[in-house]
């Protein structure tokens, strides 16, 4: 039976797949280094073992069989009474790195102690023995030291002659010299494996500028080209065919974003034909009868919803055109968010429940650059969002990040992220950190796998298949970030304490206010954009430069 809890592996790629084309690359000059380096090294060491071994085993014969030579001529001289096999021995051997041995007469004699006709290997013994030179290497004794034995046999005089050269010295040369080949592989694998990562790096620098270049056009920089190197023939197709595809992109995305401003500027004209013909309905309102008022009432709503529509399509188009008009003033972030609720409470109507404004600690004197219809803009989305989809906003507060603080920006969910984060640009303040201002409603919140796609457009969660009023057009937040990526910020989607969704800006401070309280009068009167009301806010339990303390409530 199988095992339930086993991992299934099938479909997925090899570990030589699973690596990076770098990492690839610099493997095959590793390996390659690797066995280059060890198999010359191998024919090296072998091709050098084998002639210095045989030149040591002739040299230890011609003075094998000199000896014995010798040896046959003193022996066949002298008496067999008077001989003494020990002392000729000795004489042979002194001034050699040898030592000898024979069976003169049956009996053994040796020229040192550490010898014996006993420890010459039984083969080689009896070979000589039996009429026949021989030669043998072998290890003899604990330590396992080299030997090399050359018998000799000596049938005019009744003897075998056996002579023990040492391979010590050889044996020592040749380990010094297989760690020395060792240690030169090791060498040529590291400098193969730098090698290897200097030719991926080398490989890899066009396609790094590919990724950039690709990166910069999804930016919406369209006008970001390859550059082509005529001498390196290899790249120019690929620099071409890239440059022939964002050519064409270019064209397509410009075509649609002139089709979609020239449809949107054409609807204009009928709708304000349309909004004029209502207005004149809704003057005679009470005299229609019930269902003519209901059926007015939803031909007006419907009529706005198009008109804040079409509106959204034209600031969207004239934004991928790139002809945006952005005004930026520096601005009290305080007096800022105050007025841009005042103006998106207004918006909403009467009946809407006015949020709670919160501040947070230090926030006061803090000043932003925004273009503050575009960020009255924002606000009045947002409000308008959490009225249509959480039940209306119940908190707005500001916070300020001091300079360094992790933010998170805007990510496409397709890039892998996921996280609830939406588009927008990475700016910073010039070391004066960063204002967050989140607008907090008290519905179900927002699936996490659906917070970045919210800030797509038309994107309108689960009530995609609704129609009417308090539902949107599903613009409204696509608008958001697109004007606070103009006002180099940033949004995001996280879940608010109360339980709900809560949509957090972030925006660079710009400077600070000298004065205490944080209140500049200039600013103080200034709606720029704001829909025309009295001055007065709806219902504040105080002035936007009153002596309040930090992480009050408006």
């Amino acid at each position: 039976m199988a095992d339930p809890t086993a991992v299934p592996t099938a479909g997925r790629p090899p570990f030589w797949r699973r690596l990076g084309i770098g990492a690839r690359i610099t493997s095959i000059f590793v390996l390659g280094a690797l066995a280059l380096s060890f198999s010359m090294g191998g024919l090296s060491y072998f091709t050098t073992r084998h002639f210095l071994v045989a030149e040591r085993v002739s040299a230890a014969q011609h003075q094998a069989f000199a000896n014995a030579t010798l040896l046959r001529s003193t022996l066949s001289t002298i008496n067999k009474q008077s001989a003494n096999p020990s002392n000729l021995l000795a004489s042979l051997d002194a001034g050699s790195n040898s030592h000898s041995a024979l069976i003169y007469n049956g009996k053994p004699y040796s020229s040192s102690l550490s010898l014996s006709a006993s420890s010459i290997p039984i083969g080689l013994r009896d070979a000589v023995l039996g009429g026949s030179a021989a030669t043998q290497t072998y290890r003899e004794g604990a330590q396992s030291l080299p030997q090399i034995a050359v018998g000799v046999p000596i049938p005019s005089v009744h003897a075998a002659y056996f002579e023990v050269f040492s391979l010590s010295d050889l044996d020592h040369t040749l380990r010094v010299l297989g760690l020395a080949l060792i240690a030169a592989g090791i060498v040529t694998t590291l400098l193969g494996a730098a090698l290897g990562r200097f030719a991926s790096d080398r490989s890899l620098r066009p396609l790094a500028g590919v990724s950039r270049a690709a990166v910069a056009i999804a930016g919406g920089q369209l006008d970001t080209r390859l550059k082509s190197d005529p001498a390196d023939s290899d790249l120019v197709g690929l620099t071409t065919s890239f440059n022939a595809m964002v050519d064409e992109l270019q064209v397509r995305i410009e075509r649609e974003a002139r089709f979609n401003s020239d449809v949107s500027h054409e609807l204009r004209s009928p709708l304000t034909t349309l909004s004029a013909s209502l207005e004149v309905l809704e003057a005679d309102h009470d005299a229609l009868p019930p269902r003519g008022q209901s059926a007015l009432q939803l031909l007006g709503e419907d009529l706005r919803r198009f008109q804040r529509m079409v509106g959204d399509l034209l600031e969207m188009s004239r934004a991928d055109a790139g002809s945006v008009d952005v005004s930026l003033q520096e601005v009290n972030v305080c007096e800022l968010v105050q007025r841009a609720v005042d103006a998106g409470m207004r918006s909403l109507g009467e009946e809407a429940a006015r949020p709670r404004v919160v501040l947070g600690e230090g926030v006061r004197s803090l000043r932003v650059d925004v273009d503050k219809r575009r960020f009255e803009r924002v606000m009045a989305n947002l409000l308008e969002n959490a009225a249509n989809y959480g039940g209306g906003a119940t908190v707005v507060s500001v916070t300020a990040l001091a300079a360094g603080h992790g933010g998170v920006g805007v990510v496409d969910d397709a890039a892998g992220n996921g996280d609830g984060t939406a588009a927008g640009a990475d700016h910073a303040g010039p070391g004066l950190g960063e204002v967050e201002i989140g607008v907090e409603d008290d519905g179900p919140g927002i699936d996490p796998l659906e917070r970045s796609k919210v800030f797509e457009r038309f994107f309108r969660g689960p009530v995609s298949g609704r129609r009417g009023t308090g539902t949107g057009s599903g613009l409204g937040l696509a608008l958001v970030a697109e004007h606070v990526s103009l006002m180099h910020g940033r949004v995001r989607v996280e879940d608010a304490p109360s339980g709900g969704a809560r949509i957090v800006i972030a925006i660079p401070v710009a400077t600070t206010d000298d004065a205490s309280d944080g209140t500049d009068e200039s600013n103080a009167s200034d709606t720029s954009g704001a829909p025309d009301a009295p001055d007065a806010p709806d219902a504040p339990d105080a002035p936007v430069g009153s002596d309040a303390p930090d992480g009050s409530e408006w």
